[in-house]
């Protein structure tokens, strides 16, 4: 599921919903920077996490 992301897509962390959702910053391999709105930047291992991706219709 990671491989799909790119920068601009919104995400949440499965594992920390109390982050708010987020938008992805870059992914390099299985490292994703994503500016989270109540947890600020954080590096995600992609081997350890899939992100949930944000549809249009979550807003």
């Amino acid at each position: 599921m990671n491989e799909m992301l790119e920068p601009g897509m919104i995400v949440r962390h499965p594992g920390a919903p109390e982050w708010g959702k987020g938008q992805v910053q870059s992914r390099i391999g299985d490292r994703i920077t994503v500016n989270f709105t109540e947890a600020g930047k954080q590096v995600i291992d992609g081997r350890r996490v899939n992100l949930d991706i944000v549809g249009a219709d979550e807003g």
